[in-house]
């Protein structure tokens, strides 16, 4: 079941347009720290906000992390990392006092009524493939008068007032940077080409190292020790099922072709919705591995041997590995013309995508046969979406937000 939509999401967003203007009113008198941090993540203690506090934490820089619960508080405390709970006073008082506020998804990753004032950074948490922020008629739909063209107006404008409180918005690539400041009605000045940090350990040490850790990791996670790793991604459908889900027939001939190369099938759903992913038999060739095991699997993409999805932007960053991609979207021209594309879905996942398991099934036999035309054909994608692959991607983020809050210069 999904746990979340636009709908229900943006309804008690208007419900609760009181306590946003109370925070906004605190915010003006709470005066803000010199040079306080707080961080924040949807999934957890993870992504290019862990990436980013990692380098901040080793210049010293004061800051805490807002959790969600006590699972991520569990993992904050494991790690060393101050925190505190969001939701309540000390989450509240936290994040009015910070001078730099930083967030992968929204600003609910903190204490969303007290940002206004903020050196707010955006990472965001991908590369997007389908529409987002204001070039998605996605973005407003509401689950309170779903169909009145007011209620859609002023969610866009309070959409649009919000993120004008973004100061820094790093990207990936020129190209991927002209799809953030559309999205997030930005100018150029805020989205700055500096890599992504949340793919920093994409390309830090060699590549053997990088698919040894990923493989020791994925060791402690499956319940055997294949010879070969699948992951499967599908992206979210805004509360709707996936529509991916293989039937008896289909799964027959997947779990033959996974027999035959010692594969599994470790199937991620998006973290805001799932599918029923159960064989009719009782397998080890297929498993779970979702956000509730592994808040941010970018790390163990070295240790994959494909990757299948339809238009998650893992596919942007498998190339950094590079790792095989297959292109599985069997309700292509609904999404297209619900959510619409960045461009031609053709220019990502070539003209060969599959709609069916069956086609993909076949795809799959033969790539973990042979890997490396669709290796190359990801790396190809991945120069051209990737600007930098040099592990300092949250380095130089750290020091354009330095440089906006005016911090004395550091020694290099």
């Amino acid at each position: 079941m999904a746990s979340f939509s636009f709908g229900a999401g943006n309804a008690r967003k208007l419900l609760s347009i009181p306590l946003y203007a109370a925070g906004r009113l605190a915010t003006l008198v709470i005066p803000r720290t010199r040079d306080r941090w707080v961080f924040g993540c949807a999934v957890g203690i993870a992504d290019g906000a862990l990436a980013l506090w990692d380098v901040a934490a080793g210049h010293g820089t004061p800051a805490l992390w807002l959790v969600a619960s006590d699972e991520e508080a569990a993992v904050a405390a494991e790690r060393g990392i101050p925190h505190v709970r969001k939701g309540g006073p000390r989450g509240f008082w936290a994040t009015a006092r910070a001078r730099v506020v930083v967030v992968t998804h929204g600003f609910g990753d903190v204490n969303r009524y007290a940002v206004s004032g903020a050196f707010l950074v955006q990472l965001w948490h991908g590369i997007p493939l389908k529409r987002i922020g204001l070039d998605s008629p996605e973005t407003f739909r509401s689950g309170i008068l779903p169909r009145s063209r007011v209620v859609r107006a002023v969610l866009r404008r309070m959409y649009a007032s919000t993120t004008a409180r973004i100061r820094l918005l790093p990207a990936a690539s020129h190209l991927v940077r002209g799809r953030l400041e559309s999205a997030f009605g930005l100018p150029d000045a805020r989205v700055v080409v500096t890599g992504e940090p949340r793919v920093d350990v994409l390309s830090r040490g060699s590549a053997a190292e990088r698919r040894e850790r990923a493989r020791t990791a994925l060791a402690g996670l499956t319940a055997t020790s294949p010879r070969r790793h699948v992951l499967y991604a599908p992206t979210w459908r805004d509360g709707a099922p996936d529509p991916a889900v293989p039937s008896a027939e289909e799964w027959r001939a997947l779990l033959e072709v996974l027999d035959r190369h010692d594969a599994v099938l470790l199937v991620r759903s998006h973290p805001l919705g799932a599918g029923e992913y159960a064989p009719p038999v009782d397998t080890a060739r297929v498993q779970p591995l979702g956000s509730d095991r592994v808040a941010d699997v970018t790390p163990l993409l070295p240790g994959m041997d494909v990757l299948v999805t339809d238009y998650s932007s893992l596919a942007f960053d498998a190339g950094l590995v590079p790792l095989p991609v297959l292109f599985l979207a069997p309700d292509l021209e609904e999404y297209r013309a619900r959510r619409g594309f960045y461009g031609r879905y053709a220019d990502v996942a070539g003209t060969d995508w599959a709609s069916s398991w069956q086609v993909l099934t076949g795809q799959l036999d033969a790539v973990l046969a042979d890997p490396a035309e669709r290796a190359a054909r990801s790396f190809a994608l991945s120069e051209q979406v990737h600007a930098f692959r040099d592990g300092r991607n949250a380095q130089r983020v750290h020091a354009l937000i330095r440089a906006g809050i005016g911090a004395p210069e550091e020694d290099s």
